[in-house]
Protein backbone atom coordinates (compact mmCIF):
# COMPACT_ATOMS: atom_id res chain seq x y z
CA UNK A 1 0.00 0.00 0.00
CA UNK A 2 1.01 3.46 -0.73
CA UNK A 3 2.38 5.51 1.94
CA UNK A 4 0.00 7.70 3.31
CA UNK A 5 0.76 11.25 2.23
CA UNK A 6 1.43 14.17 4.65
CA UNK A 7 -2.50 15.68 5.80
CA UNK A 8 -2.58 19.63 6.18
CA UNK A 9 -5.29 22.04 6.91
CA UNK A 10 -5.60 24.88 4.66
CA UNK A 11 -7.84 28.10 5.29
CA UNK A 12 -8.99 30.65 3.30
CA UNK A 13 -9.50 33.99 4.41
CA UNK A 14 -10.13 37.46 3.34
CA UNK A 15 -12.80 39.65 3.12
CA UNK A 16 -16.21 39.08 2.42
CA UNK A 17 -16.17 39.77 -1.18
CA UNK A 18 -13.20 39.12 -2.59
CA UNK A 19 -14.06 35.98 -3.85
CA UNK A 20 -13.03 33.20 -1.29
CA UNK A 21 -15.44 30.67 -1.93
CA UNK A 22 -15.18 30.46 -5.51
CA UNK A 23 -11.53 30.05 -5.06
CA UNK A 24 -11.79 27.35 -3.12
CA UNK A 25 -14.91 25.82 -4.99
CA UNK A 26 -12.87 26.84 -8.57
CA UNK A 27 -9.35 25.05 -6.79
CA UNK A 28 -11.25 21.69 -5.99
CA UNK A 29 -13.34 21.12 -9.43
CA UNK A 30 -9.91 22.13 -11.68
CA UNK A 31 -7.92 19.76 -9.90
CA UNK A 32 -10.56 16.86 -10.14
CA UNK A 33 -11.66 16.96 -6.61
CA UNK A 34 -15.22 18.00 -7.63
CA UNK A 35 -17.17 16.15 -10.38
CA UNK A 36 -18.54 17.15 -13.69
CA UNK A 37 -21.90 15.78 -12.33
CA UNK A 38 -22.16 17.78 -9.20
CA UNK A 39 -20.81 20.81 -10.52
CA UNK A 40 -23.50 20.85 -13.21
CA UNK A 41 -26.16 20.71 -10.35
CA UNK A 42 -24.72 23.49 -8.53
CA UNK A 43 -24.58 25.29 -11.82
CA UNK A 44 -28.50 24.84 -11.97
CA UNK A 45 -28.87 26.20 -8.10
CA UNK A 46 -27.32 28.62 -8.71
CA UNK A 47 -29.34 30.16 -11.73
CA UNK A 48 -32.67 28.83 -9.79
CA UNK A 49 -31.48 31.00 -6.88
CA UNK A 50 -30.69 34.05 -9.74
CA UNK A 51 -27.13 33.69 -8.81
CA UNK A 52 -24.96 32.97 -11.46
CA UNK A 53 -21.67 32.87 -11.53
CA UNK A 54 -22.44 31.87 -7.86
CA UNK A 55 -21.78 28.36 -8.59
CA UNK A 56 -18.32 27.40 -7.54
CA UNK A 57 -18.72 29.05 -3.92
CA UNK A 58 -21.63 26.87 -3.50
CA UNK A 59 -19.01 24.57 -3.72
CA UNK A 60 -18.70 25.25 -0.21
CA UNK A 61 -21.35 27.16 1.02
CA UNK A 62 -23.46 23.69 1.96
CA UNK A 63 -26.23 25.82 3.95
CA UNK A 64 -29.32 26.79 2.20
CA UNK A 65 -29.05 30.36 4.00
CA UNK A 66 -25.66 30.98 2.79
CA UNK A 67 -27.06 29.78 -0.78
CA UNK A 68 -29.66 32.71 -0.63
CA UNK A 69 -27.51 34.70 0.67
CA UNK A 70 -24.77 34.81 -0.83
CA UNK A 71 -22.57 34.86 2.10
CA UNK A 72 -20.70 32.15 4.03
CA UNK A 73 -22.14 31.67 7.60
CA UNK A 74 -20.25 28.96 9.03
CA UNK A 75 -16.64 26.83 8.37
CA UNK A 76 -17.22 24.13 5.58
CA UNK A 77 -14.54 21.94 5.38
CA UNK A 78 -13.95 19.89 2.27
CA UNK A 79 -11.47 16.72 1.45
CA UNK A 80 -8.49 18.07 -1.07
CA UNK A 81 -6.18 15.40 -2.76
CA UNK A 82 -3.13 17.19 -4.64
CA UNK A 83 -0.01 15.64 -5.27
CA UNK A 84 1.95 16.18 -2.19
CA UNK A 85 -0.52 16.76 -0.06
CA UNK A 86 -4.10 15.50 1.62
CA UNK A 87 -5.82 18.45 2.56
CA UNK A 88 -8.90 19.24 4.52
CA UNK A 89 -9.69 22.72 3.13
CA UNK A 90 -11.65 24.72 5.47
CA UNK A 91 -13.50 28.29 4.06
CA UNK A 92 -13.65 30.95 6.28
CA UNK A 93 -16.17 33.33 6.86
CA UNK A 94 -14.82 37.01 5.87
CA UNK A 95 -18.11 38.70 6.94
CA UNK A 96 -17.83 41.03 10.10
CA UNK A 97 -20.55 39.04 11.68
CA UNK A 98 -19.43 36.04 11.50
CA UNK A 99 -15.90 36.86 12.55
CA UNK A 100 -16.04 34.60 15.58
CA UNK A 101 -16.54 31.06 13.28
CA UNK A 102 -13.42 32.42 11.27
CA UNK A 103 -11.49 32.27 14.72
CA UNK A 104 -12.17 28.62 14.94
CA UNK A 105 -10.97 28.12 11.65
CA UNK A 106 -8.25 29.85 12.08
CA UNK A 107 -7.01 27.73 15.04
CA UNK A 108 -7.99 24.84 13.55
CA UNK A 109 -5.64 25.60 10.28
CA UNK A 110 -1.31 25.34 9.73
CA UNK A 111 -1.36 27.47 6.29
CA UNK A 112 -3.41 29.41 4.48
CA UNK A 113 -4.54 31.92 1.31
CA UNK A 114 -5.42 35.37 2.19
CA UNK A 115 -7.79 36.49 -0.76
CA UNK A 116 -7.52 40.09 -1.91
CA UNK A 117 -9.19 41.29 -4.50
CA UNK A 118 -7.38 43.79 -7.36
CA UNK A 119 -10.31 45.90 -7.37
CA UNK A 120 -10.42 46.65 -3.82
CA UNK A 121 -7.47 45.34 -1.85
CA UNK A 122 -6.68 45.75 1.59
CA UNK A 123 -9.40 46.69 3.87
CA UNK A 124 -9.97 46.70 7.81
CA UNK A 125 -11.45 42.71 7.62
CA UNK A 126 -7.91 41.78 5.58
CA UNK A 127 -5.96 43.73 8.52
CA UNK A 128 -8.05 41.75 11.50
CA UNK A 129 -8.26 38.58 9.29
CA UNK A 130 -3.90 38.79 8.97
CA UNK A 131 -3.64 39.54 12.88
CA UNK A 132 -5.76 36.84 13.56
CA UNK A 133 -3.99 33.88 11.10
CA UNK A 134 -0.84 35.17 13.42
CA UNK A 135 -1.91 35.09 16.43
CA UNK A 136 -4.34 31.56 16.07
CA UNK A 137 -0.96 30.38 14.81
CA UNK A 138 -1.18 30.02 10.90
CA UNK A 139 2.38 30.05 10.27
CA UNK A 140 2.36 29.50 6.26
CA UNK A 141 -0.08 31.92 4.81
CA UNK A 142 0.33 32.85 1.24
CA UNK A 143 -1.78 35.53 -0.93
CA UNK A 144 -4.25 35.47 -3.86
CA UNK A 145 -4.42 38.91 -5.59
CA UNK A 146 -8.08 37.82 -6.80
CA UNK A 147 -10.47 39.38 -10.06
CA UNK A 148 -7.59 40.26 -12.04
CA UNK A 149 -9.95 40.04 -14.93
CA UNK A 150 -12.10 43.05 -13.09
CA UNK A 151 -8.58 44.92 -12.76
CA UNK A 152 -7.98 44.52 -16.82
CA UNK A 153 -5.01 42.00 -16.04
CA UNK A 154 -2.58 44.86 -15.26
CA UNK A 155 0.49 44.32 -13.61
CA UNK A 156 0.78 47.66 -12.04
CA UNK A 157 -2.55 47.00 -10.10
CA UNK A 158 -1.02 43.57 -8.72
CA UNK A 159 1.85 45.37 -7.47
CA UNK A 160 0.23 48.02 -5.78
CA UNK A 161 -2.04 45.57 -4.02
CA UNK A 162 1.04 43.38 -3.39
CA UNK A 163 2.80 46.14 -2.04
CA UNK A 164 -0.01 46.80 0.45
CA UNK A 165 -0.07 43.18 1.72
CA UNK A 166 3.39 43.05 2.04
CA UNK A 167 3.38 46.06 4.60
CA UNK A 168 0.72 44.73 6.79
CA UNK A 169 2.34 40.96 6.73
CA UNK A 170 5.35 42.55 7.81
CA UNK A 171 3.65 44.86 10.51
CA UNK A 172 2.12 41.92 12.20
CA UNK A 173 5.40 40.14 11.84
CA UNK A 174 5.42 37.56 9.08
CA UNK A 175 8.19 37.08 7.36
CA UNK A 176 7.39 38.16 3.94
CA UNK A 177 10.81 36.90 2.53
CA UNK A 178 8.28 33.31 2.44
CA UNK A 179 5.68 34.57 1.40
CA UNK A 180 4.04 34.21 -2.21
CA UNK A 181 1.84 36.11 -4.03
CA UNK A 182 -0.31 34.89 -7.17
CA UNK A 183 -2.43 36.89 -9.30
CA UNK A 184 -5.71 34.87 -9.82
CA UNK A 185 -9.16 35.55 -11.50
CA UNK A 186 -10.83 32.83 -9.45
CA UNK A 187 -13.55 32.85 -11.56
CA UNK A 188 -12.33 32.21 -14.54
CA UNK A 189 -9.87 29.41 -13.52
CA UNK A 190 -6.46 31.60 -14.15
CA UNK A 191 -3.72 30.66 -12.30
CA UNK A 192 -5.23 28.55 -9.72
CA UNK A 193 -4.46 25.38 -11.52
CA UNK A 194 -4.17 26.09 -14.71
CA UNK A 195 -1.28 28.89 -15.86
CA UNK A 196 -3.45 32.55 -17.24
CA UNK A 197 -2.65 32.94 -21.05
CA UNK A 198 -4.01 36.87 -19.82
CA UNK A 199 -1.21 37.40 -17.22
CA UNK A 200 2.32 36.58 -18.92
CA UNK A 201 4.18 38.97 -16.86
CA UNK A 202 3.39 36.48 -13.96
CA UNK A 203 5.80 33.71 -13.94
CA UNK A 204 5.24 32.28 -10.72
CA UNK A 205 3.29 29.16 -9.23
CA UNK A 206 0.02 28.57 -9.68
CA UNK A 207 -2.41 28.50 -6.23
CA UNK A 208 -2.03 24.98 -6.36
CA UNK A 209 1.91 24.89 -6.90
CA UNK A 210 2.11 26.60 -3.86
CA UNK A 211 -0.04 24.33 -2.00
CA UNK A 212 2.10 21.57 -3.17
CA UNK A 213 5.59 23.69 -2.07
CA UNK A 214 4.48 23.95 1.59
CA UNK A 215 6.47 22.49 4.22
CA UNK A 216 4.90 19.62 5.67
CA UNK A 217 3.35 19.71 9.30
CA UNK A 218 5.03 17.59 11.92
CA UNK A 219 2.83 16.65 14.23
CA UNK A 220 5.05 14.30 16.31
CA UNK A 221 5.79 16.76 19.26
CA UNK A 222 2.17 17.25 19.45
CA UNK A 223 0.90 14.24 19.37
CA UNK A 224 3.62 13.39 22.35
CA UNK A 225 1.72 15.69 24.55
CA UNK A 226 -1.63 14.47 26.39
CA UNK A 227 -4.66 14.79 24.38
CA UNK A 228 -6.65 17.99 24.02
CA UNK A 229 -9.21 17.67 21.91
CA UNK A 230 -11.95 21.13 21.94
CA UNK A 231 -15.66 20.31 20.86
CA UNK A 232 -16.77 22.35 18.47
CA UNK A 233 -20.57 20.72 17.82
CA UNK A 234 -22.43 18.12 19.10
CA UNK A 235 -25.09 16.05 16.77
CA UNK A 236 -27.15 13.79 18.07
CA UNK A 237 -27.27 10.77 15.23
CA UNK A 238 -30.03 8.35 14.71
CA UNK A 239 -28.96 4.69 15.17
CA UNK A 240 -25.71 5.90 16.18
CA UNK A 241 -26.00 8.38 19.39
CA UNK A 242 -23.90 11.28 20.32
CA UNK A 243 -21.08 12.25 17.91
CA UNK A 244 -19.03 15.58 19.50
CA UNK A 245 -17.16 17.02 16.16
CA UNK A 246 -13.88 18.91 16.58
CA UNK A 247 -9.40 19.02 16.33
CA UNK A 248 -7.40 17.18 17.53
CA UNK A 249 -5.35 19.66 19.12
CA UNK A 250 -2.36 17.53 20.89
CA UNK A 251 -2.16 13.61 21.57
CA UNK A 252 -3.93 10.76 20.31
CA UNK A 253 -7.57 9.60 20.25
CA UNK A 254 -8.03 5.89 19.85
CA UNK A 255 -11.28 3.99 19.73
CA UNK A 256 -12.15 2.53 23.41
CA UNK A 257 -10.20 5.42 25.01
CA UNK A 258 -11.96 6.30 28.33
CA UNK A 259 -11.93 10.23 28.49
CA UNK A 260 -13.03 13.23 30.21
CA UNK A 261 -14.83 16.10 28.93
CA UNK A 262 -14.68 19.22 30.65
CA UNK A 263 -16.37 21.65 31.93
CA UNK A 264 -19.68 19.76 30.57
CA UNK A 265 -22.98 21.40 31.24
CA UNK A 266 -22.69 20.95 35.43
CA UNK A 267 -18.94 22.42 35.27
CA UNK A 268 -17.56 19.21 36.78
CA UNK A 269 -16.97 17.44 33.54
CA UNK A 270 -18.06 14.10 32.37
CA UNK A 271 -16.41 10.99 31.57
CA UNK A 272 -17.37 8.88 27.89
CA UNK A 273 -16.21 5.93 26.31
CA UNK A 274 -15.18 6.34 22.58
CA UNK A 275 -16.97 3.83 20.83
CA UNK A 276 -16.12 4.97 16.69
CA UNK A 277 -13.97 7.76 15.13
CA UNK A 278 -14.68 8.60 11.61
CA UNK A 279 -13.17 11.32 9.31
CA UNK A 280 -14.16 12.79 6.08
CA UNK A 281 -17.02 10.04 6.68
CA UNK A 282 -14.32 7.18 6.80
CA UNK A 283 -13.82 5.10 10.24
CA UNK A 284 -10.49 5.33 11.64
CA UNK A 285 -8.92 3.60 14.38
CA UNK A 286 -7.12 6.87 15.80
CA UNK A 287 -6.78 10.38 15.46
CA UNK A 288 -4.04 12.79 15.74
CA UNK A 289 -3.48 16.36 16.03
CA UNK A 290 -4.44 18.01 12.91
CA UNK A 291 -7.28 15.61 12.36
CA UNK A 292 -10.98 17.24 12.29
CA UNK A 293 -13.07 14.02 13.66
CA UNK A 294 -16.36 13.17 14.65
CA UNK A 295 -16.60 10.18 17.51
CA UNK A 296 -19.32 8.38 19.15
CA UNK A 297 -19.57 8.27 22.87
CA UNK A 298 -21.11 6.27 25.47
CA UNK A 299 -22.15 7.44 28.63
CA UNK A 300 -23.06 10.92 27.57
CA UNK A 301 -26.13 12.93 26.00
CA UNK A 302 -26.48 15.31 24.13
CA UNK A 303 -27.52 17.88 26.64
CA UNK A 304 -24.39 16.74 28.55
CA UNK A 305 -21.48 18.47 26.30
CA UNK A 306 -21.40 21.56 24.07
CA UNK A 307 -19.49 23.69 21.56
CA UNK A 308 -16.10 25.14 23.96
CA UNK A 309 -15.92 21.96 26.39
CA UNK A 310 -12.26 20.09 25.87
CA UNK A 311 -12.06 16.14 25.91
CA UNK A 312 -8.73 14.84 27.79
CA UNK A 313 -7.35 11.63 29.28
CA UNK A 314 -8.98 10.59 32.75
CA UNK A 315 -5.42 11.15 34.00
CA UNK A 316 -4.56 14.72 32.36
CA UNK A 317 -8.17 16.29 32.88
CA UNK A 318 -8.21 19.52 30.85
CA UNK A 319 -7.64 22.74 32.93
CA UNK A 320 -10.70 24.42 34.25
CA UNK A 321 -9.32 27.98 35.78
CA UNK A 322 -10.33 30.38 38.72
CA UNK A 323 -8.17 32.38 37.03
CA UNK A 324 -4.75 33.46 34.50
CA UNK A 325 -2.36 35.47 33.46
CA UNK A 326 -1.24 36.66 30.32
CA UNK A 327 0.64 38.47 28.13
CA UNK A 328 -1.65 40.16 25.98
CA UNK A 329 -1.53 42.91 22.94
CA UNK A 330 -4.30 45.94 22.17
CA UNK A 331 -4.93 45.88 18.34
CA UNK A 332 -7.39 47.80 17.52
CA UNK A 333 -9.57 49.18 20.66
CA UNK A 334 -11.89 52.53 20.11
CA UNK A 335 -10.22 53.98 23.80
CA UNK A 336 -8.34 52.34 26.87
CA UNK A 337 -8.77 48.82 28.46
CA UNK A 338 -8.82 49.66 32.52
CA UNK A 339 -9.24 47.34 35.16
CA UNK A 340 -12.80 45.93 35.11
CA UNK A 341 -12.88 45.78 31.45
CA UNK A 342 -15.28 42.62 29.96
CA UNK A 343 -14.86 41.66 27.16
CA UNK A 344 -14.85 38.41 25.37
CA UNK A 345 -12.30 35.90 24.56
CA UNK A 346 -12.00 33.12 21.72
CA UNK A 347 -10.02 30.63 22.73
CA UNK A 348 -10.22 27.16 20.76
CA UNK A 349 -13.78 26.35 20.41
CA UNK A 350 -15.08 28.31 23.49
CA UNK A 351 -16.41 32.44 23.25
CA UNK A 352 -16.68 32.95 27.07
CA UNK A 353 -16.78 36.71 28.64
CA UNK A 354 -13.60 37.75 30.97
CA UNK A 355 -12.49 40.46 33.06
CA UNK A 356 -9.06 41.68 33.44
CA UNK A 357 -8.93 42.14 36.77
CA UNK A 358 -5.49 43.45 37.42
CA UNK A 359 -2.27 45.07 34.75
CA UNK A 360 0.51 43.91 36.37
CA UNK A 361 2.72 45.56 34.29
CA UNK A 362 3.23 47.32 31.01
CA UNK A 363 6.01 45.73 28.83
CA UNK A 364 6.05 47.87 25.35
CA UNK A 365 6.93 50.79 24.49
CA UNK A 366 8.05 51.04 28.02
CA UNK A 367 7.73 48.77 31.31
CA UNK A 368 5.13 50.56 33.53
CA UNK A 369 4.67 48.52 36.82
CA UNK A 370 1.18 48.39 37.54
CA UNK A 371 0.03 50.95 35.02
CA UNK A 372 -3.39 52.46 35.30
CA UNK A 373 -4.61 51.64 31.77
CA UNK A 374 -3.29 50.32 28.59
CA UNK A 375 -4.04 51.13 24.63
CA UNK A 376 -3.60 50.35 21.37
CA UNK A 377 0.12 49.42 20.23
CA UNK A 378 0.70 48.13 23.68
CA UNK A 379 1.50 45.24 25.20
CA UNK A 380 0.92 43.84 29.08
CA UNK A 381 0.93 41.91 31.41
CA UNK A 382 -2.58 41.10 32.89
CA UNK A 383 -4.50 39.06 35.03
CA UNK A 384 -7.85 37.54 33.66
CA UNK A 385 -11.01 35.92 35.46
CA UNK A 386 -13.49 34.12 33.03
CA UNK A 387 -17.29 34.89 34.21
CA UNK A 388 -18.20 31.55 34.00
CA UNK A 389 -16.61 27.91 33.47
CA UNK A 390 -13.47 27.74 31.00
CA UNK A 391 -10.85 25.50 30.00
CA UNK A 392 -7.72 27.33 29.28
CA UNK A 393 -4.01 25.82 29.27
CA UNK A 394 -0.92 27.57 29.97
CA UNK A 395 0.78 28.27 25.93
CA UNK A 396 4.29 26.60 26.81
CA UNK A 397 2.42 23.27 28.13
CA UNK A 398 -0.42 23.50 25.01
CA UNK A 399 0.10 26.03 22.88
CA UNK A 400 -3.68 26.47 20.98
CA UNK A 401 -5.28 25.87 23.94
CA UNK A 402 -3.44 28.70 25.64
CA UNK A 403 -3.60 31.64 22.37
CA UNK A 404 -6.66 33.58 22.26
CA UNK A 405 -8.27 36.65 20.38
CA UNK A 406 -10.45 39.32 22.16
CA UNK A 407 -13.22 40.91 21.04
CA UNK A 408 -15.93 43.45 21.44
CA UNK A 409 -18.62 45.11 19.91
CA UNK A 410 -17.59 43.00 16.54
CA UNK A 411 -14.37 43.60 16.74
CA UNK A 412 -11.22 41.88 17.23
CA UNK A 413 -9.73 44.44 20.30
CA UNK A 414 -6.29 42.16 21.38
CA UNK A 415 -5.23 38.60 21.50
CA UNK A 416 -2.77 36.90 23.32
CA UNK A 417 -1.19 33.86 25.37
CA UNK A 418 -1.67 32.23 29.09
CA UNK A 419 1.53 32.27 31.01
CA UNK A 420 0.01 30.59 34.14
CA UNK A 421 -3.48 29.67 35.93
CA UNK A 422 -4.94 29.02 39.09
CA UNK A 423 -6.90 25.40 38.55
CA UNK A 424 -11.09 25.73 40.12
CA UNK A 425 -11.00 23.77 43.18
CA UNK A 426 -13.11 20.52 41.93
Amino acid sequence: MAAAKPHMNFIFVGHVDHGKSTSVGRLLYDSGNVSEQAMKKLEEKAKQLGKVGFEFAFVMDNLKEEQERGVTIDLSHQKFMSDKFDFTVIDAPGHRDFVKNMITGAAQADAGFLVVAATDGVNAQTKEHVFLCKTLGVKQLHVLVNKMDLAKYEEKRYKEVVEEVTKLMKMVGYDVTKVKFVPVASLKGENLVKKSENMPWYTGPTALEVMNALDPVDHSKLAALALRLPIQDVYNITGVGVVPVGRVETGVLKVNDKIFIVPARDGKGIGAEVKAIEMHHESIQQAQPGDNIGFNCRGITVKDVARGDVCGPMDSIPSIVEDFTAQVIVLNHPSVITVGYTPVFHIHTAQVACQFTELIKKLSPEVVEKPDFIKNGESALVKIKPTKNLVVEKAMDFQPLGRFAIRDSGVTVAAGVCLDLTKKKA
